[in-house]
């Protein structure tokens, strides 16, 4: 492997700021050194430094690493979780079949150009490896580290740095009125420095009064979850609540869904389903209502027209026999 640019340190200091130190020496007639041409708060100065090496060699160190080929077609990212301060290594690692010589490489923190002082460039057989290390010791160095390789096509490597997730209940949480329901926020592997809980009003979060010991009750296991406790609900309580937690290194949340139901509404669907079975008996019994007065009135008709027979068939009975008592008369005179 070759080296083809080194890592750059900080420069000494000029030598030419040690003869205004020398004349003062001479005439003087003091002995002079080149360690006394250091100002009068260098020494302060070194000591601070070597504080803030001791304070930093003690944090632990993150090793991450992207292989990228000419021939990548797709974003190759990398996500890191990172809770506190630590030691920083990114790696990018290119493998091109053109000329490396011709390869610019550069790195960028989002959209800020970082520095070409800060990183190395190394180089063997047809790949080419850049290392970026650095030390994270706030929010603000959060954020998405990208390795950038332009030849003929640019290609990019991006660490997304970045708190821990936390996890609750994806589903919304369904209880009743009058009950009491938990809702429990965790962080798997993370320990967060504090824990809050917030309800949405509308489009603003409200932190939850804790002081409503007979409502709400906030308690943990462990360092790594937050049980909020809700007690006596009602309609009203339903809503969005937010877990927030607080790490060295910035802040996450999570949401969770409350719904709270009125007893009625577990019989809505049963009642639903009697006023169905309500509404379709009527109408049977409706239907055979119709169906027999619809039968009953072609039987009236034909007994009618019996009647009416019989009557004509009376009367018709009656007209022949007349003439017949007529002749008897007659026959008898």
């Amino acid at each position: 492997m070759r080296a083809f640019t080194g890592l750059r340190g900080p420069r000494a200091p000029r030598a030419s700021s040690a003869w205004p130190l020398l004349l003062v020496c001479l005439i003087a007639g003091t002995p002079w050194s080149l360690a006394d041409s250091d100002p009068p708060d260098s020494a302060f100065t070194n000591l601070v430094g070597e504080e803030m090496m001791a304070k930093y060699s003690n944090l632990s160190l993150e090793i991450h690493s992207i292989s990228l080929t000419d021939k990548s077609s797709m974003l190759v990212e990398k996500n890191i979780t990172l809770e506190k301060p630590s030691n920083m290594e990114l790696t990018c690692q290119f493998t091109t079949s053109g000329d490396l010589n011709s390869i610019n490489i550069t790195w960028r923190k989002g959209d800020e150009l970082l520095e070409n002082n800060n990183y190395l460039i190394n180089a063997s057989g047809n790949t080419l490896y850049t290392q970026y290390t650095f030390t994270i010791i706030n929010s603000k160095q959060m954020g998405s580290y990208s390795c950038f390789f332009e030849e003929e096509k640019e290609q990019k490597g991006t660490f997304n740095i970045k708190v821990p997730e936390l996890h609750g209940k994806h589903k919304p949480l369904i209880t009743y009125v009058g009950d009491s329901t938990v809702l429990v926020c965790k962080c798997e592997h993370c320990f967060p420095t504090n824990w809050t809980w917030y309800r949405s009003n509308g489009s603003v979060q409200v932190p939850v009064d804790v002081h409503m010991n007979d409502k709400y009750v906030i308690s943990g296991k462990h360092a790594n979850e937050t049980r909020l406790k809700i007690m006596h609900l009602s309609e009203e309580d339903g809503g969005s609540y937010w877990c927030h937690a607080i790490f060295q290194l910035g802040e996450s949340e999570e949401h969770i869904e409350l719904v709270v139901l009125s007893f009625l509404v577990p019989l809505k669907p049963f009642l639903a389903i009697i006023a169905e079975v309500i509404l379709l008996v009527a109408f049977i019994l409706l239907c055979e209502m119709y169906t027999q007065k619809k039968k009953k009135h072609p039987e009236e008709g034909k007994e009618f027209e019996q009647i009416e027979q019989l009557k004509s068939d009376d009367s018709n009975g009656i007209e022949n026999n007349a003439p017949r008592h007529r002749k008897i008369e007659s026959g008898n005179q």
